[in-house]
């Protein structure tokens, strides 16, 4: 599945290597590889292997989970029709609060006890996916962990989800995807060992005047 997944991503640009122009991330990080998960939804085929596939991990995984919650705003839609082929019901977890109406941060039905299953679409330091399982533990939900797209696998996240004791299972990583990228020839095979060094430590920024040959 994770190979399978990973020439989806690709072949749609929602995971674009572009080693020699680095993206710039909000942070300021300069970033050889650009997400946007969102393109599977306007897809069709690989929203129909992404939902399906995210349905198994849960099925797999998590067989106790009664609930599905999506991180706003990119997992909404996920955990909406992931929860649809589960026949499970499914809510959201706002980035804060509401300030109108009932003042609700997490949208749909939640009672104290229910065992959740977080939806996320992709995870680079984890820290926005844990605020949202924080938010449901503090609800009285038990967090039985996080489905995803896909991962970094950067230690930041790892250590992160690790202190927050809560399991992560993408469909796919960033490793898969640099050496499938590589097969297909989207990027040279040489680029590879430049990316995982990005991976392993995004701030340093010296893989950018690697240049490998292919």
């Amino acid at each position: 599945m994770e190979t399978h997944i990973a020439k989806d991503l690709l072949s749609i640009q929602a995971v674009f290597f572009r080693p020699e122009e680095p993206f710039t991330w909000a942070s300021g990080i300069k970033s050889p590889v650009y997400c946007d998960n969102r393109l599977t939804l306007t897809a069709p085929q690989v929203r129909n292997d992404v939902e399906n596939g995210l349905a198994e991990l849960v099925r797999k995984h998590y067989p106790d989970v009664e609930v599905l919650m999506g991180t706003s705003t990119a997992g909404i839609a996920h955990a909406a029709i992931t929860a649809h082929l589960l026949d499970l019901p499914m809510g959201y977890v706002r980035s804060g609060a509401k300030d109108h109406g009932r003042q609700n941060q997490i949208e749909g039905k939640l009672l104290p006890g229910q065992k959740v299953v977080v939806v996320e679409d992709l995870i680079s330091t984890g820290g926005s996916v844990i605020e949202v399982v924080n938010v449901l533990r503090e609800a009285g939900a038990q967090v039985l962990g996080i489905v995803s797209i896909f991962t970094y696998g950067m230690k930041k996240g790892l250590d992160r989800l690790a202190a927050a004791n809560v399991k992560n299972v993408s469909l796919t990583n960033f490793d898969v995807i640099a050496k499938v990228a590589a097969e297909e020839g989207y990027i040279r095979p040489a680029d590879v060992a430049r990316l995982i060094q990005f991976r392993n430590n995004p701030s340093d920024e010296s893989w950018i005047g690697t240049e490998g040959n292919a």
